[in-house]
């Protein structure tokens, strides 16, 4: 198992942003993914660099909840506080939590979920976070906009690229996954020009 603190050098932190819930004030859940992305910018010794186009993405498991809008998160992270990838997850819980977000049922419906993908190539299996997403590899709505972000990233367990571990998604139903054309990420106002895709 390989291990290894954030390095000296800007490592790349994959962050999947998801909400199918309104937040606590009110806010439609588009809203509170791009407040997220947002914050994600001002954590200290990160830097959001790119961010995903806004994705529109049926339940998974199938359910009758509302549909999610999902993206990722490209930082770079330096030498700081958050070289704990437990202390990245607990900054991460925070902000869900200021958007209104209440832990009960593994799936349950949500006003912010946000996740660790993966820190560079970073492996551990325990404690949390488990590196890289345990499921990752076999989420659509976590690999299409990954690959937006970092189309050259390769699983670091499995040893597949993304695209691969795209192809060998099991096929949804049509209009399970869709883009938000029109409903465009907007800039951060934190520390960088950010990568947005239209």
């Amino acid at each position: 198992m390989k291990s290894a603190p954030i390095g000296a050098r800007p490592t790349p932190i994959l962050i999947a942003i998801g909400a199918n819930l309104a937040g606590r004030d009110g806010a439609p859940p588009l809203v509170a993914c791009r407040r997220a992305a947002a914050a994600l910018d001002a954590l200290p010794d990160l830097r959001l660099v790119a961010l995903s186009r806004w994705h529109t993405t049926a339940p998974d498991p199938p359910s009758d909840q509302p549909p999610y809008v999902n993206a990722v998160a490209l930082l770079h992270g330096v030498p700081g506080p958050l070289d704990d990838p437990a202390a990245l997850l607990a900054a991460l819980h925070r902000i869900e939590a200021a958007a209104g977000r209440r832990r009960s049922v593994a799936n349950a419906a949500r006003p912010l979920d946000l996740d660790i993908i993966a820190i560079g190539d970073l492996v551990r299996a325990a404690p949390d976070p488990v590196l890289p997403h345990p499921r990752a590899h076999v989420r659509d709505f976590v690999l299409v906009p990954l690959a937006e972000v970092a189309p050259a990233w390769v699983h670091p367990v499995l040893g597949l690229s993304v695209s691969a571990l795209i192809a060998a998604l099991p096929a949804r139903p049509a209009g399970a996954m869709g883009q938000e054309h029109e409903q465009r990420p907007e800039p951060p106002t934190g520390k960088s020009p950010v990568r947005r895709w239209p």
